[in-house]
This record gives C-alpha cells, sequence and structure tokens, in this order.
C-alpha cells in the first residue's frame, strides 16, 4: 500500500514539475522576444564616432598649432613645443589600452581636454561638444590626467631639502625685494566649490560662499614650494598653518639658522615667520610703519602668483562643481603647471607687465596685468595669533632697525604716509 502511494506522489509531483517548466520556459521566451524586438541601445554616438576627423583635437587646435600660436595659447595656456613635452611626460600613465569593443582615447585628446577644462573652466557638457567625447569619459580621466600631471611635475614642484638651496630663495628675495633672509611668502586662498552634501556649515566661509583651502608658499621667482589643499573653508588661515605639515616642519628646523618666512597678520609671529606690527593697541611708530611696508613688498609675491593662477587657470573664478577629491587634484595640477610654464617658458607664461612691477628709483607700483583679468583675489578670514616668543620679536625688532638704517631704500619713507 505504501509502494502504490509513493509511485502516485511521484507521478503527481513530475506532473507539477513538468508544467511549471514549461510555464517558466514560456514567460522566459516572451522576455527574449521583447527585449529582441526593442531597439538596441546605443553605444557610441555617431557624431561622436567622427571625433578623429572632426574634433577640436583633429581639426581646431592643430589649426591653432600652425596659424595662430597666441590663440593656442590661450586655449591650453601653453605652447604646442611646451603641450608636446607634457604629453611624452604623462603619456605612459594615461594612455589606456585598445579593445575588441573601441578604440581607447587618444592620450593626446585627453591631455588637450584636462588643459582646456583647467584654462576655461568648461563644463563637461561643453568640452563634450568641443572635442566629441562624451561627457562621463570626460568626468572619468580628468581626475586621472590631473593626478598624472603631479607625479610626472615633480622635478617642478618640489620643497628645497638642502641649506644651499632654501639660500638661494634668500638670496633672491633680498636682491628683488631687499628683504635679507627671506626664504618665502605665505598666505592661503579660498577655491570656491559647490556645498558638499551633508557637510553642514563645515565649508562655508565668511564671505557666504562655499571653498576648500589651498595654503601656499611661494619662492622669489613666483614659483610654488609648497602647497597643503583640502581644509575645510570655515577655517582660519592661522589654525591651518598649525596643523599642516608645514607648521610642524619649521617648528623642527626646516630653514636654516636665522632665516624665516613671511606671512601677513594671520599667521602667528615665530622666529620662523615673520609678520607685521599691528595698532590694536597703540599707533605704529615710524620704523614699525617701515618694517610693515618693506614685509609687504616681499609678500607681494604670494598675492601676484595667487593672481596670476587665476587669471591662467580660470577654473577657479568659479565653483568647482566636482568631488572633494577631484578638486584637490585640480589645484595641484594647476600648481604643478603653473610651475613647469613658469621655469620652462617664463616669457609667454609671465609675459613682462604680468605681475606688479615697482620703478626701483620711486618705489611706486604699476600694477600687474592679472588685476584687470580677474575682479576679485578672495581672501581668507584673518586670525590673530598674539604668543609670539622673545626670540621671534628680537628678529622682527632686529630687522625693523635694519630697514631704517644700513638697509633702508630711498623711498620707503614716502610709501608709509
Amino acid at each position: 500500500m505504501n509502494k502504490q502511494v509513493r509511485q502516485k506522489s511521484r507521478a503527481v509531483l513530475k506532473k507539477c514539475l513538468v508544467q511549471a517548466a514549461d510555464v517558466l520556459l514560456n514567460e522566459i521566451e516572451e522576455v527574449i522576444e521583447e527585449e529582441t524586438s526593442k531597439q538596441k541601445r546605443i553605444w557610441v554616438r555617431d557624431w561622436i564616432k567622427r571625433r578623429d576627423k572632426l574634433g577640436a583635437s583633429a581639426n581646431l587646435l592643430r589649426e591653432l598649432a600652425l596659424e595662430d600660436p597666441e590663440e593656442y595659447r590661450m586655449c591650453l595656456r601653453m605652447t604646442p613645443d611646451s603641450f608636446e613635452t607634457l604629453l611624452n611626460l604623462i603619456k605612459p600613465h594615461i594612455q589606456k589600452m585598445d579593445t575588441f569593443m573601441r578604440d581607447a582615447i587618444p592620450a593626446r585628446v585627453k591631455l588637450e581636454i584636462t588643459l582646456n577644462f583647467l584654462a576655461t573652466g568648461n563644463s563637461y557638457r561643453s568640452l563634450q561638444h568641443l572635442f566629441r567625447v562624451s561627457k562621463p569619459a570626460i568626468s572619468n580621466f580628468i581626475p586621472a590626467v590631473c593626478e598624472a600631471m603631479n607625479e610626472a611635475l615633480h622635478e617642478y614642484f618640489k620643497m628645497p631639502t638642502t641649506e644651499e638651496e632654501w639660500k638661494i630663495i634668500a638670496n633672491g628675495f633680498e636682491e628683488h625685494w631687499n628683504f635679507p633672509g627671506c626664504c618665502g611668502a605665505l598666505d592661503g586662498k579660498h577655491i570656491l566649490i559647490l556645498c558638499p552634501g551633508n557637510s553642514g556649515s563645515q565649508f562655508f566661509n565668511y564671505k557666504g560662499s562655499y571653498s576648500v583651502v589651498l595654503m601656499a608658499l611661494l619662492d622669489h621667482n613666483y614659483c610654488f614650494t609648497y602647497v597643503c589643499i583640502g581644509s575645510q573653508g570655515s577655517q582660519s588661515d592661522g589654525g591651518i598653518f598649525q596643523k599642516c605639515a608645514l607648521g610642524n616642519l619649521l617648528q623642527n628646523g626646516l630653514l636654516p639658522a636665522g632665516y624665516s618666512i613671511v606671512g601677513d597678520d594671520a599667521f602667528p609671529l615665530r622666529h620662523y615667520l615673520m609678520k607685521p606690527y599691528n595698532n590694536y593697541r597703540r599707533p605704529l611708530s615710524i620704523p614699525e610703519k617701515i618694517f610693515n611696508y618693506r614685509l609687504s613688498r616681499a609678500r607681494r609675491i604670494v598675492e601676484n602668483s595667487f593672481g596670476i593662477l587665476v587669471s591662467r587657470f580660470r577654473i577657479f573664478d568659479k565653483n568647482i562643481n566636482c568631488k572633494l577629491e577631484t578638486v584637490n587634484k585640480i589645484v595641484l595640477a594647476a600648481c604643478a603647471l603653473h610651475n613647469f610654464l613658469r621655469k620652462t617658458s617664463p616669457a609667454t607664461y609671465l609675459p613682462r607687465g604680468s605681475v606688479d612691477e615697482e620703478d626701483i628709483i620711486t618705489g611706486s607700483i604699476n600694477p600687474g596685468q592679472w588685476r584687470a583679468e580677474i575682479t576679485e583675489l578672495r581672501r581668507m578670514e584673518r586670525y590673530h595669533e598674539r604668543r609670539a616668543t622673545n626670540l621671534a620679536n628680537q628678529i622682527r625688532n632686529n630687522l625693523k632697525n635694519y630697514f631704517t638704517n644700513e638697509g633702508a631704500v630711498s623711498w620707503q619713507y614716502k610709501n608709509i604716509y
């Protein structure tokens, strides 16, 4: 009896499984038929496929390189020769392999798009139309190209490591700006961004916009020797300096004995960092005013460098619509490019009149062209640190006395009134 029941159960189960399988197969056939009847998704748009013949890289930029090098430089912020040099340096890092499905975007096109993005601040969609490269591809490779430039241009963008290298910078400041023992000018600049998600007011600065802060040290030749990027815009520059690696290095004897850098009133007075005298409690004396004037002349380096950075790379003249990690890579790449072009083609990158120039007889200032090219150089909130050491005060007082005696320049007195 049990055997007959088991046989019946097996027969019923087998019948049910066959029916279920038939239903499932029918459903699968219907789905396959429905999907195959739909129009196939476009893998690459036809107008993008014509990039090699009609894109800006194949036509416009080649024409400009041959017929109008000045417009080529305005488009990519460098000469054709400088572009080829840079391309050879980073090509191994950004060129992908072709696949059986499609050809990889050439390294040349990637670099041209990235440089135009930095130079103009054009949107990804505008770049897509100009170069005939898809917007997703552009947003994907721009951070990679920026990172490759940072690595490839390392030799043009590094901090001095020997006492002799620091003294070369100090000699430059003394020769050009009459400030002895100065190894750099320090300041911070806001880089405008869109408000990151779930960040609250962390990146909201005192001017009512969202930003990250670029803290930079510049040498006498308008070149970056140190940058720190990524601090939240709500923080003060004095606080950022104390937390960044440069502050620790200076505290631990980075500079040769007796040498210092210069900053504005936002920074703390230290034996390695000179700042102006302030008039919070009493009026300044004539020697103190002269010291402040002479220090401001040395600090003009960093102000002009930030101005040149914004006027050359217009990506910084608007809110950068990228992830924070990408923003940091963009800023570092722009600073590296600034140094590369300043050192390899100074006449075309910074032609005469680009930065503030001083009449050596009267001391009057002829404003640099960058001041007319950008509407405002956004500065950081001021932070006052009054706990200076006795050594720092002594060094500043010694410089004050030097500037009013053997180190005096003929025009300094009329520039303090």
